[in-house]
């Protein structure tokens, strides 16, 4: 296969039609290969537009997914970011390129030792990843700059956002199938948090996510 090419075709296919056109961002694409960080079975689907399997019954984002989110959280080189769910570490990785550090939160040890050598094969020194469950934030590190949830939530995640630093940028997944919204918090410089849903689109739940309260009869 010629990755290059496939790469390209990615970027012009599926990616800028996604509304990512920050060249910053286009460039990230072709400097961290993604296809180093998919499992060897499925490597030659590296730059197809789905999901892909991961271990523990994971999966990876789609392409274009990840490079909308990283573009929207306008990372910054002095940011400190918590990715909740480190997955293949391919978004870490992009968030790595643009932060001065970023912290994963893993519940699963075998996706954090799969994450782990993905990165350090990747030559990625900035990143951390600690294994624990996440889905109520991660208290050990903040506040953090920007949060992103790599699993969806049913409702708006409340200790997450008190966890965000003034200025900071939270993204997630929020709804229940058929109906699920990107979503993008921001902490203001006097600390109220606004909100924008960005895209419709579908994921996984996170595990242990909060929940609503269900009515009772």
């Amino acid at each position: 296969m010629n990755w290059e090419e496939a790469r390209f075709n990615m970027v012009e296919q599926q990616i800028r039609p996604w509304d990512v056109l920050d060249q910053q961002i286009l460039e990230l694409l072709f400097e961290v290969r993604r296809e180093e960080f998919v499992p060897e079975a499925n490597r030659a689907l590296a730059f197809v537009d789905m999901e892909l399997p991961l271990p523990c019954g994971k999966k990876m984002w789609q392409p274009k997914l990840e490079a909308r989110v990283v573009q929207e959280l306008a990372v910054k080189v002095s940011d400190k970011v918590l990715q909740i769910g480190v997955g293949s570490g391919y978004l870490a990785a992009l968030l790595a390129k643009r932060a001065q550090h970023v912290y994963c939160v893993e519940l699963h040890p075998d996706m954090k030792t799969f994450a782990e050598g993905n990165l350090k094969r990747a030559g990625i020194g900035n990143v951390t990843v600690e294994q624990g469950d996440g889905a109520r934030g991660w208290s050990k590190q903040a506040p953090y700059d920007v949060i992103v949830v790599t699993g969806s939530l049913p409702i708006a995640p409340e200790e997450l956002e008190q966890q965000l630093a003034k200025g900071g940028r939270l993204f997630y997944v929020q709804g229940e199938l058929p109906v699920m919204s990107g979503t993008l918090v921001t902490r203001g410089d006097h600390g109220a948090l606004s909100s924008v849903k960005l895209f419709e689109t579908a994921l996984s739940p996170l595990e242990h996510a909060p929940q609503p309260e269900r009515f009772k009869f």
